[in-house]
C-alpha cells in the first residue's frame, strides 16, 4: 500500500519563516487547509504550529477543525450554497460572500443560531472567477452593513486561481483602495483588506505590498515553500514537507514502445511512435502500486532524479529504472517529492495511508 508522509520538522520551519515575516509587518494570517481534505491526523499537526486561523473550502472540514479546536477561528473560502448555509454559520465564523440573497440567508440563520456571522465582501479583480463588480461594491456594501448578526469583518480578492493573473502591487494598490472608498463613504472601519494568498508573498519579501493589505490566507507556501511568481523554492523554506512512498510489485526489461494494434488507454489517450523509432530498444522497467485513482503523474518529482515516470493506469504506474546508480528490487519503495496538485490528489484519496515524520 502506498502511503504519504507529512514531515513535522520541516513543516514547523515553514511556518516560523511565515509568522516571523507577517508578525514584522503586522499582517493577520491563516493556514488554508483544503489540501489536508479533513484528515483528522494533519490537522492536529497544524494546530500544533500555533495556528489561530484556519481557512477551508469545505463545512465537512471546518466541522473537524472545530471539533478538535473550538477557539480556533474558522473562515469559509467561497460563497456559500444555499443548502450549507445553517452548516456554515455553525461551523464556520467567517464566510466569503458576493450575493446579497446569500447574506441575508446567512443573517436570518446567525440571528436563528444567536450567532454573530463574519463576512468579507469578495471583490472580482481580473481573474474572472468569484467577486463583486468594482462599481457595484458601494450599493453592494450599502445593503449589507446594517443586516442583523452579520458584521462585515472586510473585503478581498482571490488571484491566480482560475485565469492565472497575478497579484502585482498594482492590483493590491486598487483592492486598498476600495477599502478607502467604504470608509469614506460609509464613515467606517474595515478590519481586513484580505488580498494575500500564497502567491503574493514574494511581494512581501521584496517589501512590495501595500500596507493596506493586512489578511493574507496561506495553503501552498507554507506546504511547499514554493514561490509563485518564480516557480522555484522560497530560500529559507522546504518544499519536501510531504512525500509519497510506493512499493515496487514487479522489475522487468520491457520494450520502450507497444506491440500491436493501438487504440486510447484508460485515460482515453493514444500512444504514438515516431517512424524513426528504433523499436528494438528497450529498458528496465519497474512497476508501483499506484495509479491514476489515487494521484496524477505530471505532478510527481522521483526523488532520485535518475528515475523517470513512464506513464500510469488505473491502479499502477511505470517507471523507468533503467540508469538509476540504485539497485532495486521488488519490495523496495520509491519515494516522490510532490507538487500541489500531487498532493491534494492523494490525500483525498482513500486508499492513501497518512503517515507522520
Amino acid at each position: 500500500m502506498a502511503f504519504i508522509k507529512l514531515y513535522q520538522k520541516k513543516l514547523q520551519e515553514n511556518y516560523t519563516f511565515l509568522d516571523t515575516l507577517f508578525k514584522k509587518r503586522d499582517i493577520h494570517w491563516g493556514v488554508v487547509t483544503k489540501l489536508l481534505c479533513g484528515n483528522t491526523i494533519y490537522l492536529k499537526e497544524v494546530m500544533e504550529l500555533g495556528v489561530t486561523e484556519m481557512h477551508d473550502s469545505r463545512v465537512s472540514n471546518l466541522k473537524k477543525i472545530k471539533n478538535l479546536n473550538p477557539d480556533i477561528q474558522t473562515v469559509y473560502i467561497k460563497p456559500p450554497s444555499k443548502r450549507n448555509i445553517e452548516s456554515i454559520i455553525q461551523y464556520a465564523d467567517v464566510s466569503f460572500n458576493t450575493e446579497i440573497y446569500t447574506i441575508q440567508l446567512l443573517s436570518a440563520e446567525a440571528k436563528k443560531q444567536n450567532k454573530t456571522h463574519g463576512i468579507i465582501i469578495m471583490i472580482e479583480m481580473g481573474d474572472l472567477r468569484e467577486g463583486v463588480l468594482g462599481e457595484e461594491l458601494l450599493p453592494f456594501y450599502e445593503q449589507v452593513f446594517n443586516l442583523p448578526n452579520v458584521e462585515i469583518r472586510g473585503i478581498g480578492t482571490n488571484l491566480n486561481c482560475l485565469s492565472g493573473v497575478m497579484p502585482t502591487q498594482d492590483k493590491l494598490i486598487q483592492l486598498s483602495l476600495y477599502k478607502q472608498l467604504i470608509e469614506a463613504k460609509f464613515n467606517v472601519q474595515i478590519p481586513w483588506v484580505s488580498g494575500g494568498t500564497s502567491v503574493a508573498v514574494p511581494l512581501m519579501l521584496k517589501n512590495a505590498h501595500p500596507m493596506a493589505v493586512n489578511h493574507f490566507r496561506i495553503g501552498e507556501a507554507l506546504f511547499f515553500g514554493k514561490d509563485l511568481f518564480s516557480g522555484k523554492t522560497i530560500k529559507g523554506m522546504h518544499n519536501d514537507v510531504f512525500k509519497l512512498y510506493s512499493e515496487i510489485i514487479e522489475i522487468t526489461e520491457k520494450p520502450n514502445n507497444p506491440i500491436g494494434e493501438l487504440g486510447e488507454n484508460v485515460a482515453g489517450n493514444t500512444y504514438e511512435i515516431n517512424e524513426n523509432t528504433d523499436l528494438s530498444h528497450t529498458s528496465l522497467r519497474a512497476i508501483l502500486d499506484i495509479g491514476l485513482l489515487d494521484m496524477q503523474p505530471q505532478y510527481l518529482e522521483s526523488c532520485n532524479p535518475n528515475i523517470t515516470i513512464v506513464d500510469a493506469s488505473s491502479d499502477m504506474m511505470v517507471i523507468d529504472i533503467s540508469n538509476s546508480k540504485e539497485t532495486y528490487k521488488i519490495g523496495d519503495i520509491v519515494a516522490f517529492k510532490l507538487q500541489y496538485m500531487g498532493a491534494l490528489y492523494l490525500l483525498n484519496s482513500y486508499y492513501i495511508e497518512k503517515k507522520i515524520a
